[in-house]
């Protein structure tokens, strides 16, 4: 992959361990309510679908039940409240970060997270301005698995979709980076659940750790 000029990640998952101040969020709404808490085990496959996907998760509701919305809204102000105690780069990943601007190669971030979490939890981790482009769920009016997120990416990165790798924990990256004329690669060590079949999404290849990453450039 010599020729590959941008780097491009998902975020929850993928780039930063957010799973513990996610899941800490979810059982503080959940003790509110007066119910028990999850295990972090249970909670973590489902961090990389969003608040909504958590309180599904949680209240065993859907989303056209009435204390769906402001279950929701609860958990994005506890999680905004305390959107970096835990969260961090995944380990190696500051490694990888750190030859892919020693080699000149640009690297950015795509996510379906809400633009106001995404801007302060890169702020906090000090990444916010050493990455190319920033964009988020409610950037555009349409989100992954639509190409036009990552389209927007290349735009800011100046880069052709075909020089631009897209790494992601969730089959819509594949999907979107696909659609996209990119090559996709699957974080194995993000939020997957059982019932996921990672083989199955058609990505260029598979990362065990962020540092497997580094052979793509071998």
């Amino acid at each position: 992959m010599n020729n590959i000029e941008t780097v491009l990640f998902d975020l929850d998952g993928t780039l930063i361990d957010t799973a513990p101040d996610l899941a800490a969020a979810l059982n503080d709404v959940l003790q509110e309510q007066q119910r028990e808490p999850l295990p972090f085990e249970k909670i973590r496959p489902v961090v990389s679908h969003g608040a909504g996907a958590m309180v599904k998760l949680g209240f065993q509701i859907d989303d056209d039940h009435t204390d769906f919305i402001p279950l929701r809204n609860r958990l994005v102000d506890i999680y905004a409240d305390n959107i970096a105690i835990h969260s961090r780069l995944f380990t190696g990943m500051e490694e990888v970060l750190q030859v892919l601007e020693e080699k000149g190669i640009k690297w950015g971030i795509v996510t379906n997270k809400m633009g106001a979490l995404t801007d302060a939890l890169l702020a906090q981790l000090k990444l916010d301005k050493r990455s190319v482009c920033n964009i988020s769920g409610d950037t555009l009016p349409r989100k992954k698995p639509h190409p036009d997120p990552l389209f927007h990416a290349c735009n800011i990165a100046q880069t052709d979709p075909k020089h631009c790798i897209y790494v992601g924990d969730a089959a819509r990256d594949v999907e979107a980076g696909q659609r996209a004329g990119m090559r996709t690669l699957v974080a194995l060590y993000g939020y997957i659940g059982i019932e996921d079949a990672p083989e199955t999404w058609g990505a260029t290849g598979m990362l065990n750790t962020p540092l497997e990453l580094l052979d793509w450039f071998k």
